[in-house]
């Protein structure tokens, strides 16, 4: 796989991979009731995923790519189908809710997957990063007190749920570090749309929405793709507190492109979400330092 080692243009990257990301909010709001066509939405998302990310592993590593599922293993099952959850449960939060609120539930997840890797890998957190957990903790609990109504709440929990999802995926990643990521995350979109077929067949609905529907579908997927293989590329040259503060262009873009009047959508943010939202950026600033500065430390010593 093409790897940059100069941060000068590897910033830059990473940067659009998190734009392109952003974009992914805006794309939903476009739909037609996508609320009405969740599994079309998932199946569509998933299988566009699963062959662009196929096609790239076959142009990057020849016909043998295959045989990266043959490395898979237990890790990469778990990881894929937590990811495939995140994405299912994605759309679920953003159309009952706002799409700050998804994206600030996203934002919180270096902290679940620091929560997840104490609990299974038993990995040590420091106090420094206990601190950034609570200060995200009270970020999202203020978020969910200004989600009273029913339908809100249920998006702030399902943008939880995707954020844990993801969590899982990245966790996956730290139990065996040879799992192929790519084919992991091609994983995710086969299990996103195998088990949306399985509920449209049981729901007797059609496989396809409206032409206009499925082409945001598919372009949904499209950025999703571009933007991972982006991100990869340029991570390898850039250090990872860095890399969590680069990452927050989805999160602040995805809250503007929604926001911002001439795209037509002009979802103002409430504001408990605005508060609770500083907090996040808080707490992940603070991580992010944190962390520069241990390895800095350490490079000294």
């Amino acid at each position: 796989m093409l790897e940059l080692r100069n941060p000068k243009l590897a910033v830059p990257i990473v940067l659009f991979a998190g734009i392109l990301w952003s974009f992914g909010p805006l794309v939903v709001r476009y739909m037609d009731s996508p609320n009405l066509v969740p599994w079309q939405y998932i199946f569509g998302r998933g299988l566009t995923i699963f062959i662009l990310l196929n096609l790239y592993l076959y142009f990057e590593e020849g016909k043998n790519f295959y045989k990266n599922y043959y490395k898979i293993g237990l890790s990469g099952i778990v990881g894929g189908a937590g990811l495939g959850v995140a994405m299912i449960t994605f759309i679920y939060s953003i159309t009952n809710t706002s799409a700050a609120v998804t994206l600030l539930c996203l934002a919180a997840m270096p902290f679940f997957t620091a929560l997840l890797a104490f609990l299974f890998l038993r990995e040590r957190i420091s106090l420094n990063v206990w601190i950034s957990i609570i200060i995200a903790s009270a970020g999202i609990l203020i978020m969910a007190i200004g989600n009273t109504g029913e339908k809100s709440l249920i998006g702030f929990v399902f943008g939880l749920t995707s954020s844990i999802g993801f969590s899982v995926f990245s966790v996956s990643l730290r139990w065996r570090k040879e799992t192929p990521k790519f084919t992991t995350v091609a994983f995710a979109g086969f299990f996103c749309f195998v088990f949306a077929s399985i509920m449209i067949l049981s729901t007797g609905q059609a496989f396809f929405a409206t032409s206009y529907n499925s082409s945001l579908f598919s372009l949904h997927g499209f950025l999703v793709c571009s933007g991972l293989i982006l991100y990869s590329i340029g991570s390898k040259a850039i250090p990872a507190a860095e890399l969590t503060l680069l990452s927050l262009t989805e999160v602040v873009g995805g809250i503007f492109w929604v926001w911002l009047p001439i795209l037509g959508i002009n979802e103002v943010p409430s504001t408990n979400t605005i508060i609770g939202g500083f907090f996040l950026f808080v707490s992940l600033f603070y991580y992010s330092l944190i962390m520069r500065w241990n390895k800095r430390y350490i490079a000294l010593n």
